[in-house]
């Protein structure tokens, strides 16, 4: 089996005095498709955190591993909601965010740095937007924007927190088709974080379900059955895998899988 490029390794996680969770360990593989589900309120953004370094383990630790012996590199893409829709930027000065930290501080971009924007806005299928402003975008274009943002890194690992959250059924799953055609086109690890089962199910290879009582990790299909997901929501559930589709419905049978 290929080395991980992220492993948690018997980490307690939490703020202060209070401990979200205490010795997990799992591991994410190049290549890997992972999703993070689970409630509101669960520890989903805290174990994101944690994945993306931005919150020190209290206990146990976090390896990284990259092509080469160089630092990982990670492409995030917030939730909308975390973004200011006021600045007056356009999509193409978006994306060209996602190269500052190859560019330096107040330096101009680079003949390069300009083409990897190009390319990051034809990736995701919104070139011929460039100019527009970022603010007057459709939900779906602006996602679409921060993700061209986050490829612009040239990312090892791209993570994704609630991707879908607030768009309507078209949107929601031109933007999933979108993630699985990035992942496909490779070399990338997704991480994807997301509360709607439904965007996870049929599309991730491996799953974490986040809850205080209940934390596995393991492929979608022996981690997302009925038993683990009534367990987690506190209502029944019921899973059904049709071929390449998977199923969840609420008010099920308890325990299906």
């Amino acid at each position: 089996m290929e080395a991980p490029v992220i492993e948690i390794v018997r980490a307690s996680l939490g703020y202060g005095k209070r401990v979200v969770f205490r010795d997990i360990s799992f591991a994410i593989l190049p290549g890997d498709y992972f999703g993070i589900v689970g409630p509101n309120g669960a520890g989903k953004t805290t174990l994101l955190r944690a994945i993306l370094g931005t919150l020190k383990p209290r206990a146990g630790e976090i390896r990284y591993a990259a092509p080469g012996g160089r630092a990982l590199r990670f492409g995030y893409v917030p939730q909308k909601e975390s973004i200011d829709y006021i600045l007056p930027y356009s999509a193409r000065e978006v994306v060209r965010m996602g190269r500052y930290r190859e560019i330096g501080l107040l330096r101009r971009p680079r003949p390069e740095d300009r083409a990897i924007v190009e390319q990051c806005l034809d990736h995701t299928g919104i070139r011929e937007l460039g100019s527009e402003p970022f603010k007057d975008l459709s939900g779906g274009q602006k996602q679409r924007t921060l993700i061209a943002r986050a490829l612009a890194a040239r990312p090892d690992v791209l993570v994704l927190d609630e991707p879908t959250s607030g768009m309507d059924l078209p949107s929601r799953l031109s933007i999933l088709d979108l993630i699985d055609t990035l992942h496909a086109q490779g070399p990338l690890t997704v991480v994807m974080v997301s509360h709607l089962l439904d965007d996870v199910a049929s599309r991730v290879k491996r799953v974490a379900i986040v809850e205080r009582d209940l934390f596995q990790t393991g492929s979608a299909e022996e981690v997302l059955t009925g038993a683990n997901l009534s367990a987690l929501y506190r209502i029944p559930v019921s899973v059904e895998r049709r071929g390449t589709r998977t199923l969840i419905v609420a008010g099920g049978n308890h325990g299906n899988s």
